[in-house]
């Protein structure tokens, strides 16, 4: 049966756009309308036709920034007493994020049907996770869905500001690393080829260095040997993302990570910081504490510190403590550990692991800090040495030259 394509509005007076397999227009019309579409106008679809929408959306990502913004916004609407439906419908209205504003009007949908916000949010896991919608639930349950939501904003803005940072601190070495990259390339590439047939025209014999940086840049004269370059660059790429994919790579690499120097001890206050902000978020919305172990496990973003919760989260179920499992695996800090270990002999372990957040949040904007003070005067000692290296191939057999025309 042929596809049909229907654009409209529904009872709220939003834009809808409906897809409907149907016999005849007679009977999408009746679908959509099943639906609460008006229909404005009413196509069927081609089977080689091409929506660029669709390909759009499917394109695009929500990021945190995106789910806080919504979540603010969305706080502020149930705080006003206005109605789910209502404020669902507005917020799509005005979403910018295609793939966002596509899962919010299906959401609204859901809800106007009679289903509860956090199972119609649990059907679109690439705008709401697990995190989330637990957070959103937990919300409903208590009926404090709008308090639920800021803490959901505020947690999500810490997040958005944490990797800021980090994206802050990788930005000038990865931009001076490129930059140096093209100016050795440009310079071997064009340059050197043309002090090549100087050299050749006194017919001396060239030192070594440059003798290597003539024949990298008769390699990289050559286009075919881009081509393989790209293609080897791509094949490492791929096989790096299947290996890490598996349990034993996840784990490996991860491990790596946390014992790099300079960024090892930034990755273990990240996570740090993450883990803690996460699970006081979960524990002060009234999560129970086995569900929000595991959410932060799903969470954590290294395996390493996943399966240090997963042993924390058995422990708890035998009667144990977070604290002393969680110092086991020691890839949480000591000070990290002992205030935890503190909060749950006190019973005040959520605020607690608010303040481990605050405090691990400022120890990495100082991290970002100090790492960009050491990694500028290094990038440009690499830069200086990528040129100088073309520089020095170059002087090098002037002085043979000199001796020669002598």
């Amino acid at each position: 049966m042929p596809t049909y394509v229907a654009t409209g509005r529904d009872s709220s007076g939003r834009n809808r756009k409906e897809k409907v397999t149907a016999a005849n227009p007679s009977e999408a019309r009746n679908l959509v309308k099943d639906r609460g579409v008006f229909i404005q106008d009413l196509k069927e679809e081609s089977p080689f036709s091409f929506d660029f929408e669709e390909l759009q959306t499917s394109m695009t990502s929500v990021t945190v920034k995106d789910k806080a913004i919504f979540s603010r916004q969305f706080a502020a609407l149930v705080n006003a007493g206005v109605a789910l439906v209502r404020g669902l419908g507005v917020l799509a209205e005005e979403c910018p994020n295609p793939k966002l504003k596509k899962s919010l009007e299906a959401i609204n949908s859901d809800v106007q049907q009679g289903t509860n916000l956090s199972d119609a949010m649990r059907k679109h896991p690439s705008c709401f996770d697990n995190l989330y919608v637990s957070l959103v639930q937990a919300g409903e349950v208590g009926g404090v869905l709008d308090e639920v939501l800021n803490r959901l904003a505020k947690l999500l803005e810490d997040l958005n500001r944490l990797q800021n940072q980090i994206k802050a601190a990788m930005a000038y070495p990865v931009t001076v690393s490129i930059l140096a990259v093209v100016i050795f390339v440009a310079m071997t590439v064009f340059l050197l080829p043309t002090f090549a047939e100087i050299f050749e025209s006194f017919d001396a014999d060239l030192p070594l260095f440059t003798q290597i940086m003539m024949g990298i840049s008769v390699f990289l004269r050559v286009p075919l040997n881009w081509v393989f370059m790209i293609a080897g660059a791509f094949g490492l790429a791929f096989g790096y993302r299947r290996y890490y994919a598996t349990p034993a790579g996840k784990l490996t690499m991860d491990g790596f990570f946390l014992k790099m120097p300079l960024f090892g001890d930034l990755v273990q206050k990240t996570a740090t910081a993450r883990f803690c902000r996460t699970f006081g978020a979960l524990s002060r919305s009234g999560v129970p504490i086995l569900t929000a172990m595991e959410i932060v496990r799903d969470t954590a973003g290294n395996q390493v510190i996943s399966n240090a919760i997963d042993d924390a989260r058995s422990e708890i179920q035998t009667g144990g403590m977070i604290s002393l499992a969680l110092q086991q695996h020691r890839c949480f800090p000591v000070m990290a550990i002992q205030m935890i270990s503190i909060g749950e002999e006190t019973g005040e372990l959520d605020q607690m692991l608010m303040k481990v957040a605050d405090f691990y949040e400022d120890e990495v904007e100082q991290a970002v800090k100090a790492l960009t003070s050491i990694m500028e005067p290094l990038m440009i000692v690499f830069l200086g040495g990528m040129v100088g290296s073309i520089l020095v191939s170059m002087y090098l057999p002037m002085f043979k030259i000199m001796e020669i025309v002598q």
